[in-house]
């Protein structure tokens, strides 16, 4: 069964406008209710968390009388990061968990994603069964077995709780100053909160949700709010989360930027020298850079590449016995912690490594030069296929040829937004440039 519904992170739109509708949103917790309802003789849960949407409210309403019109029973756990649902479904002993989110994108959009009773995302497999019933009639629970609905009211607690588990015992964050970016999102609270028990001294941004703002000139999209504050005040770290807190970006002292492959880099090299790393490897995506994959080799770590998007590293994680992986956008997933990037326990990994070594931020944000790396997105229009016309094909050849050994080029569609994404790496940099934009000069003139 193929997917048309489903991309590389749940179903995603604006709000309001299909497939991210009431009506859509009903009839996906219908369908996945009874896909994952099999067992009529016992109880069937789903726990629900969303980000800070306004459209969070009405999907989260609808996704409730889908899944009780099936006979699940139905938790509610409000704003909390999504990482926090993969953690409390199978703690919850739930049979699947829901995250309403859009993650990085504007508030206009907003996304259902749903996660499987171990607290992973379901494959495609799985996502094709359930697009599948949604466009079928699903058959609704008897009056007597419709489900009933529960709010949590101590679900951040559960999860804060379980990060802060995560940060080495004995170690305290008394000394340090850090600037935590929330994106105004769904770890509006719970960050804040982790690293003030851990004993920092916290300097919070993007912590005054209003439904609309998510995501707005902050968090881990745009780390230049987390930058000018450091500055401001002096402080050790940035840690910028994105919408729904799955992904992290690092300042340092400086102001300066690090992304997921720096923070990948650091930690493969720390759990190597101490024997933590399974398998002798990393899993990143095919977007992180040259300069890593070389990094890794120098340690004698290996590094498994795999299609865009954190569900497919982890499937690679967990087919390959690794329990570290992760993508340059920020990614990072950590199986011996968590069921899917945690952009707040990544960062207090980072942390650790700035109280146990003593040195800066930015002596650790940097464990490698990248190769010099470009990336540009042209959006198209609805029902276009730009990839599939001869002169877009033509000018990739062209761009391929052109870049031969001395570097490398990907093209993709967005999973997440109607973008073609025309990634390159070279030493040249001109040439780089170059063959960027003559493909998206292409892509382009094709839309």
């Amino acid at each position: 069964m193929t997917r048309k519904l489903f991309g590389t992170d749940g179903v995603r739109g604006r709000a309001n406008t299909y497939p991210m509708t009431a009506d859509m949103a009903l009839r996906l917790g219908a369908a996945a209710g009874r896909f994952f309802r099999r067992d009529t003789s016992r109880e069937h849960r789903v726990v629900i968390g969303k980000d800070t949407r306004l459209s969070g409210y009405m999907l989260e309403n609808a996704l409730t009388a889908g899944f009780t019109s099936t006979g699940m029973n139905v938790f509610l756990l409000g704003p909390v990061p999504t990482p926090a649902v993969g953690l409390l479904t199978p703690s919850m002993r739930a049979d699947v968990g829901v995250m309403i989110s859009a993650s990085h994108n504007p508030a206009e959009d907003n996304g259902i994603k749903f996660f499987g009773p171990d607290g992973f995302k379901l494959s495609d497999a799985a996502e094709a069964e359930i697009e599948d019933l949604v466009s079928g009639e699903v058959e609704p629970a008897q009056a007597e077995n419709i489900g009933r609905a529960k709010r949590i009211d101590d679900g951040r607690f559960r999860y804060v709780e379980r990060v802060k588990g995560t940060f080495p015992a004995g170690l305290m964050l008394e000394g340090l100053k850090v600037v935590i970016d929330c994106a105004n999102g769904a770890a509006y609270r719970a960050a804040p909160e982790v690293l003030w028990e851990l004993g920092a001294e916290v300097i919070a941004v993007g912590v005054s949700p209003n439904g609309m703002n998510i995501n707005d000139g902050v968090g881990s999209t745009k780390p230049q709010a987390a930058a000018e504050k450091i500055r401001e005040t002096g402080a050790d770290v940035g840690i910028c989360l994105d919408g729904d807190a799955d992904r992290v970006i690092l300042i340092d002292e400086t102001g300066a930027v690090a992304d997921g492959d720096q923070v990948m880099a650091l930690l493969a090299a720390r759990w190597a020298e101490e024997g933590r790393l399974t398998g002798g490897k990393l899993a990143a995506t095919v977007m992180s850079n040259l300069g890593l994959e070389r990094f890794l080799a120098g340690k004698g770590i290996g590094l498994h590449r795999t299609a865009v998007g954190d569900r497919y590293v982890v499937e690679a994680m967990r087919a390959h016995g690794l329990n570290l992986g992760g993508e340059q956008s920020g990614h990072i997933v950590m199986t011996d912690y968590a069921t899917t990037g945690d952009g707040l326990m990544a960062g207090l990994q980072f942390l650790a490594e700035m109280v146990r070594t003593g040195q800066p931020a930015s002596a650790l944000a940097r464990s490698f030069d990248p190769v010099p790396q470009l990336l540009k997105n042209v959006r198209y229009g609805v029902g276009q296929t730009p990839l599939e016309l001869p002169q877009v094909q033509e000018a990739i050849a062209e761009g391929e040829a052109r870049l031969g050994e001395q570097g490398r080029l990907l093209i993709r569609k967005s999973g997440t937004e109607p973008l073609i994404r025309v990634m390159a790496e070279a030493e040249d940099e001109a040439l780089m440039m170059a063959v960027v934009d003559e493909i998206v000069g292409a892509v382009e003139a094709a839309v």
